[in-house]
């Protein structure tokens, strides 16, 4: 009799193994991580008075000139060798 309840918790531990170990369970797209470039924030300014910096393209208040796209300037310097 001991033997026959060693073997039927032994199996019954075994299907319970074999049956969390192959169960799916649904991720929902909220537990999913992606990743997502930020979007850069564009920029405008007076090529005469570059202080002025606006979210959206118009006119310089200062003199009138139309505002051109900000460019980055954190570019690295280019280095020459003489």
């Amino acid at each position: 009799m001991k033997k026959v309840m060693l073997m039927a918790v032994a199996i019954l531990f075994s299907a319970a193994t074999v049956f969390a170990a192959h169960s799916t369970t649904a991720v929902s797209d909220t537990t999913k991580t992606k990743k997502v470039k930020p979007v850069a924030k564009v920029q405008y300014t007076c090529t005469m008075h570059p202080e002025v910096v606006m979210d959206k393209p118009g006119k310089c208040p200062k003199c009138g000139m139309t505002l051109v796209k900000k460019t980055d300037t954190k570019k690295k310097p280019v280095t020459r060798k003489m």
